[in-house]
């Protein structure tokens, strides 16, 4: 299927229910209050009739009804607080599946040690740059590229959900097409187009506007896109040396609100879809303690007499801090209030504490984590066991979350091994790698060095076997060495006589 070539509304309005949400999760997760305010209708600027939008029917009144939509008074500085809990869940989730690399295993020597090449450390933070972005906006893909005067070798790059226009035959990606604006000036909007189809990548620049693709333009006719130009052949396409499509969608989650929407029931699922008005009432909850906390401040009423002139037009003042005064040259009178009141309001600690607690508490839980994977409930230290028994909502949902990054990761591989033969040749052979993730709870030393006393003491595990459970990261190679070593110093690598020959 090739690109547009008419002047059609981009992005397509099919798509404009799912954009919407994720441009409500994104706020969210930038975590900026003039953003929440903007996008609830709170930063209106103190319009006169502001307050009884809260009872309008239309959007005007639902978005007023947030605690972030409610406007600042004429006058008034904004008090609003915001807790960025949206930001916590969504880098929770990407440590839980990525805070160590995943094993990559294939059947080839060369394309082992290549493959060590390519997944080094900056493959990982691309992995927990994805698996954030995926857990904010409800998915997140993944394509191989390269740029030879940058590097020998291609590397993995993430796309972000709200600018890729996704094709799906039977619940699997069949195609999509990436989106950039790389310019914009006096109305005129530039596009780049990139739809990775089966085995090639095309691409287009358009010139449009802001709702409208526009018509399309030559690449040459804009820098951003001008090193295309000399790659493309005259149908603007460039293979990419795998059979397959090169790109991999890792849906977050099963999405819920989409489910009878053919078009989009495979986006995937926010870990913030559902949770927004509990982060909108953690917020005012906070607010709220904020408020207190200023109104709490000790204030000191003083009488008029008690002021000291700045001079004419200047008004008068009074110094709490002085540590001397001079006489008041006047009689205390009875009930002239003369006197000095302080006003000094109760601050509610123990209520919000606990409101923000259970609101957290409740937030976590439907995003479908545990409290201890936030550092809820104590930082008592406790074996592997009980930890994943505490954090057993968390270790399922990483569960589920393994379940489609483990095919989508293995496809990226393959897709990224084949770009590399092609480009930069090698005696490789791209092939699906075995995904493995480690385990994100490990044993203290201490506890696996008793386990793996009481296993040798009762003769129930080998030399070796013990070795590879203390070390679990070790290879091969480092296994047997360690394990000839051992065997060395407990007098137990002794050659057999028969073997060698030294009986009659």
């Amino acid at each position: 299927m090739p690109l547009p070539t008419g002047n059609v509304p981009w992005p397509p309005p099919y798509l404009k229910p799912a954009l919407d949400a994720m441009h409500t999760w994104d706020t969210w997760w930038s975590g900026d209050p003039d953003r929440l305010e903007n996008l609830y209708g709170g930063g209106t600027g103190g319009l006169p009739d502001a307050k009884g939008w809260t009872f309008e029917s239309g959007m005007r009144g639902r978005l007023a009804r947030w605690w972030w939509g409610t406007p600042t008074g004429d006058g008034e500085r904004r008090t609003k607080v915001h807790v960025p809990i949206a930001g916590d869940l969504c880098a929770g989730s990407a440590d839980l599946l990525f805070s160590e690399p995943p094993k990559l295993t294939v059947d080839h020597d060369a394309t082992t040690k290549r493959l060590d090449q390519l997944t080094d450390d900056g493959m990982l933070a691309t992995l927990q740059t994805a698996a954030e972005v995926g857990a904010a906006l409800g998915g997140v893909y993944l394509r191989p590229v390269y740029d030879k005067t940058i590097a020998d070798r291609p590397w993995l790059d993430a796309v972000h959900a709200d600018r890729a226009v996704p094709e799906f035959a039977w619940g699997r990606l069949a195609a999509v097409t990436f989106w950039r604006i790389v310019h914009e000036e006096d109305g005129q909007v530039w596009r780049h187009l990139e739809r990775h189809e089966q085995g090639r990548i095309l691409h287009g620049l358009y010139q449009g506007t802001k709702g409208k693709l526009g018509r399309p333009v030559p690449l040459e006719d804009h820098p951003a896109t001008a090193g295309l130009a000399a790659v493309v052949n005259d149908e603007s396409f460039v293979e990419t040396g795998y059979d397959g499509l090169d790109v991999a969608h890792v849906p977050n989650q099963l999405s819920r609100r989409w489910r009878a929407n053919a078009a989009l029931k495979d986006l995937g699922r926010s870990d913030l879809d559902g949770v927004e008005t509990l982060m909108d009432q953690l917020d005012e909850t906070y607010s709220s303690w904020m408020r207190d906390i200023r109104l709490g401040k000790g204030r000191i009423v003083v009488p008029e007499n008690y002021l000291q002139s700045n001079g004419p037009g200047r008004g008068a003042s009074w110094h709490p801090d002085q540590e001397a005064y001079s006489g008041i040259n006047m009689l205390d009178r009875g009930g002239t209030g003369l006197q000095l009141h302080v006003a000094q309001f109760a601050i509610r600690v123990q209520e919000h504490r606990e409101t923000a607690e259970d609101l957290v508490n409740q937030i976590l839980r439907s995003a479908g984590y545990s409290g201890q994977t936030f550092g809820l409930g104590g930082d008592a230290a406790v074996t592997a066991t009980e930890v994943t028994a505490r954090e057993r909502r968390s270790m399922t949902t990483r569960g589920r979350k393994i379940l489609r990054w483990r095919p989508a990761l293995a496809h990226l591989v393959e897709a990224l091994l084949a770009v590399d033969k092609a480009v930069f040749g090698g005696a490789i052979e791209p092939q699906r790698p075995t995904v493995e993730f480690e385990d994100s709870v490990q044993e203290d030393p201490l506890t696996l060095a008793n386990t793996a006393d009481v296993l040798r003491r009762a003769q129930a595990a080998s030399t070796d076997t013990l070795v590879r459970m203390a070390h679990p990261e070790w290879d091969e190679d480092q296994v047997q060495a360690e394990v000839a070593r051992i065997q060395a110093e407990q007098g137990m690598a002794v050659e057999d006589p028969m073997q060698a020959g030294m009986l009659p």
